[in-house]
């Protein structure tokens, strides 16, 4: 048994048919995660979908009425880059269901993590990719009008920007950091140096997003650190790039709750990602995010986010490993 609960339901599955986003790939973390003995089936918790008051919450009227009538503008729904159906607005509605559970489970246990989700792409008047609607953002606003947290912190490691978050959190900014390709053995001293010549923060949601440069979204609305990483980026730099944006944001902002988007993508045999991480590697991101988690007391709520890798099972690999690490982390006595 797990010392954290896992969000899951067989509706996950997004019905898109042949996408180079897998669809399949959530139960198929499921299925690895029992068949690996790393959890059994009282580990996972199942959710409902999300009401429409609670989209609502973050998203337009309009567009949430377009998204249940099913009427989309060719442009709108080409923006989203996935095809509409009934069946998909339900699976969307579903996953931000299971944000929001394990946004509630992860202040009852210090940690929750839902086999789904992290959609930061969605704006709340339209969708783009891959994105229909924002998740986390409806978890994170939900629990705020509960009077569950007060303030959140978005830790976003996808390969690509999280720009709906940015876009939907913008009263609290506080710097943007773009990086040139340095040796792990200066970024401590050029990370700070940085971050003094910088203002104060506004707001109740601080973001942080560590993303690849040249790539998707072109227009990146400013999060509250942006952390810029050129292209072909390693291990080494990338945890320390890491471990900067994460000192430095904790400095600035005390968070009630940690969501960290766990993007699969920043591996370096993925068919969207530029950055050249070890599938180790990234199990050691999500031991870093964990560990200073842990180490501050604060609860954190993980979702998945993009992952493409060329094989599938590599994807799979990459999000099991985030509750592998998980487990190591947070198995440890206290």
């Amino acid at each position: 048994m797990l010392p954290f609960k896992l969000v899951y339901s067989d509706a996950y599955y997004l019905p898109i048919g042949d996408h180079v986003f897998p669809g399949e790939k959530y139960h198929r973390v499921h299925d690895r995660l029992i068949a690996d003995g790393v959890a059994d089936a009282t580990d996972f918790l199942e959710p409902q979908p999300a009401t429409d008051l609670d989209i609502l919450l973050v998203h337009t009227p309009d567009y949430v009425q377009k998204l249940k009538t099913g009427t989309l503008s060719p442009r709108e729904e080409m923006e989203m880059e996935i095809p509409y159906s009934r069946d998909l607005v339900e699976s969307f509605w579903l996953a931000a269901g299971g944000s929001i559970l394990a946004a509630r489970q992860a202040l009852a246990d210090g940690l929750c993590i839902s086999i789904g989700g992290g959609f930061h792409h969605a704006f709340p008047d339209h969708g783009e990719g891959f994105c229909m609607i924002h998740d986390v953002a409806v978890a994170i606003r939900r629990l705020q009008r509960d009077d569950k947290i007060r303030t959140a912190m978005t830790i976003d490691c996808d390969v690509h920007q999280g720009n709906g978050t940015a876009a939907i959190f913008a009263g609290t900014r506080t710097e943007s950091v773009p990086l040139p390709s340095v040796s792990s053995s200066t970024l401590n001293q050029k990370f700070a140096a940085k971050t003094k010549m910088r203002g104060s923060h506004a707001g109740d949601v601080f973001t942080i997003s560590l993303h690849q440069h040249n790539n998707y979204p072109l227009y990146k609305p400013a999060s509250s650190i942006d952390v810029d990483l050129p292209d072909g980026i390693g291990d080494d730099d990338y945890l320390a790039w890491l471990d900067n944006a994460l000192s430095s944001g904790l400095r600035q902002f005390e968070p009630d709750l940690l969501f960290y988007v766990a993007g699969a993508d920043p591996y370096r045999e993925d068919q969207l990602g530029g950055l050249d991480l070890t599938i180790e590697g990234l199990k050691k991101r999500d031991e870093l995010v964990f560990r200073v988690a842990r180490a501050r007391g604060i609860p954190v709520m993980v979702t998945y986010a993009g992952g493409y890798a060329r094989n599938i099972e590599d994807t799979v690999t990459i999000h099991s490993n985030t509750v592998v690490a998980a487990k190591e982390v947070f198995a440890v006595t206290k």
